[in-house]
């Protein structure tokens, strides 16, 4: 059976303090057994100096008489033994035959006396076959010797007394139970600590706190409770932030994995993998073999490298028609993380960005320069007022497309990177296409083109009402540059659905021959004709705002040519809730 704390404890002290009893015990025991054993000797060395002072003054013929006479004074049964150094047993008062004895010169106490002057033994007699206590003396050549009976009543004296032995015992047994209540008490505070250490391994929800008792163990239980307590608290945060952590990382847009410093793998994401898988060759699951591809060699490099001033590294990999992105952090503990990322469509938005720009630039430097030229040939030249008039109306119109341009450009933004600043309201798509067939109805005059269209009435769409005129202004504004003379622009809301009015809008011009340019009509400045463009004007932006209006109603626009000849296009616009 195990023992608890209490009951090793009690045990521990109640052996200790029973070795330190039994000591005392026999000690005091043997002090008192020693001390009565040598007032003992005394009574009897008191005897062998009468009987070594008569022989001293007796004649020899008249020792037997002498020692006769002295034995008779003493306790009837004392034993006195006269023995000289070859061991024979000159007298002895108990036995009147002496020439029958052994020689005594191999009795402990004998031998004992010739050696340091005195002897004691307890032992039974050879002579008379009775236990005695004997003492010897050595007087010159003549050992004498007590013998005192050792009965009962010797025994008795020689004993210790029994009293200090009760007293002792009963000592013991009060200490016994002091200890025992001590080491309840202190084994209640280890049980404590035990319990608590217990219930601390369990579930959280199972533990309480405890109650310790008021000593300094109790102290330290409370400490430790409340120290617990607060790891507890912050084990919880930590693991709360560790989750919110991993649901981060796995529903990020990026691949991310950790390493050690041994580059053992910690962590990963499935999207790390699935970048992984489309850089290296063949599949693999196995974070680990981007140390080993030779597509990560200068990752390779930088992290064999000792002396990188930075913590932090990005490299760019193009692989499978993919532009990937890898990041790579380096902690405090040398352990780091890798973070792949597919960022072919940025790279595509950065090329088209610089495109853009390009373009913008090309598209300015035409009407600046022209604007430049006219003003500085006003400047510069004698003029009659008709040609100055010109030079200024040629500066003038260069100013519209700047004006036009700009606009164009602030509107294309504003739809990409601020949809929400355009308010949304119900657009009743009739009177907005009556509008515009007014606005422009001079231009349609001059190409003697007509528009009709065949939309039902009350037909209206959820959206902005500027952003959908411009769809259909920009559409019939190419027709009127590009299509030609004598023109028929036929709109109509073919189909709709749940969700979805799909519209035609075609003319009966003169299309686009090369069919290879109609994926490309709605690209931001990119002209069929640059020559043809210069002579009817535009800033080559207008199909691109159509498809981004669009685009913004949650609609897509396809383009194709007519049987018949012309363009048409098709798109739909989300009817709105």
């Amino acid at each position: 059976m195990k023992l608890g704390y209490k009951h090793k404890l009690f045990l521990y002290f109640f052996v200790i303090f029973s070795i330190f009893t039994a000591g005392i015990i026999g000690l005091e025991r043997t002090r008192e057994k020693t001390i009565k054993a040598d007032a003992f000797e005394e009574k009897i060395d008191a005897y062998t100096e009468i009987v070594r002072t008569g022989l001293a003054l007796a004649k020899p013929q008249d020792l037997p008489l002498f020692l006769d006479s002295i034995t008779a004074l003493f306790p009837s049964d004392i034993r006195l033994t006269i023995i000289n150094r070859q061991g024979i047993v000159l007298y002895d008062n108990t036995i009147s035959e002496l020439s029958g004895l052994d020689n005594h010169a191999d009795r402990p106490e004998v031998i004992q006396a010739f050696q340091s002057g005195k002897g004691t033994s307890t032992r039974v007699s050879a002579s008379n076959d009775q236990k005695y206590l004997y003492y010897a003396k050595r007087d010159n050549n003549y050992c004498i010797r007590i013998a005192s009976p050792y009965n009962i009543q010797l025994r008795k004296f020689l004993q210790a007394d029994n009293l200090f032995l009760y007293y002792i015992i009963v000592l013991f047994l009060v200490i016994a139970l002091l200890i025992h209540f001590v080491t309840r008490k202190f084994g209640k505070s280890i049980n404590k600590l035990r319990d608590f250490a217990l219930a601390s391994a369990k579930d959280d929800s199972d533990f309480t706190p405890m109650n310790f008792p008021n000593d300094e163990l109790g102290e330290i239980g409370a400490k430790i409770t409340d120290h617990y307590t607060q790891l507890k608290s912050s084990q919880r945060k930590i693991t709360l932030e560790r989750e919110k952590l991993l649901q981060h990382v796995y529903s990020s847009g990026e691949g991310l994995c950790f390493f050690s410093a041994t580059k053992e793998v910690e962590f990963y994401n499935g999207l790390f993998i699935q970048y992984l898988n489309m850089i290296v060759d063949g599949a693999n699951s196995d974070p680990r073999v981007i140390f080993t591809d030779a597509s990560f060699d200068e990752l390779h490099k930088y992290l064999l490298s000792n002396s990188n001033e930075n913590n932090y590294v990005e490299l760019k990999i193009k692989k499978q028609g993919k532009t990937f992105s890898v990041w790579v952090n380096i902690f405090d503990d040398n352990g780091f993380e890798i973070i792949l990322n597919d960022v072919t469509q940025q790279e595509k938005t950065r090329l088209l960005k610089q495109e853009m720009t390009g373009n913008i630039a090309h598209e300015l430097r035409t009407p600046v320069t022209s604007i430049r030229g006219y003003l500085e040939t006003l400047l510069d030249m004698p003029l009659a007022e008709d040609k100055k008039r010109y030079f200024i109306t040629q500066a003038y119109n260069q100013t519209i497309v700047l004006s036009e341009l700009i606009q164009d450009m602030s509107l294309i933004t504003r739809m990409e990177e601020a949809p929400l600043s355009f308010q949304l309201e119900w657009v009743n798509m009739n009177p907005l296409l009556d509008e515009l067939k007014n606005d422009l109805a001079l231009a349609l005059q001059e190409k003697s083109i007509r528009m009709e269209w065949n939309v039902p009435e009350n037909m209206t769409v959820k959206g902005n009402k500027n952003l959908l005129y411009s769809i259909f202004r920009n559409l019939t504004d190419n027709v009127i540059r590009y299509a030609g003379n004598d023109v028929q622009i036929q709109i109509n809301m073919y189909n709709e659905d749940k969700n979805f009015y799909y519209f035609s809008y075609a003319d009966t011009g003169i299309g686009i021959p090369d069919e290879q340019h109609l994926n490309r009509l709605f690209e931001r400045f990119y002209r069929i004709n640059e020559g043809r463009t210069r002579d009817t004007g535009g800033t080559g932006l207008g199909l691109s705002i159509v498809k981004n209006a669009i685009s913004f109603h949650k609609g897509t626009i396809i383009v194709k040519n007519r049987t018949g000849g012309g363009l048409e296009f098709l798109f739909k616009l989300q009817k709105g809730k």
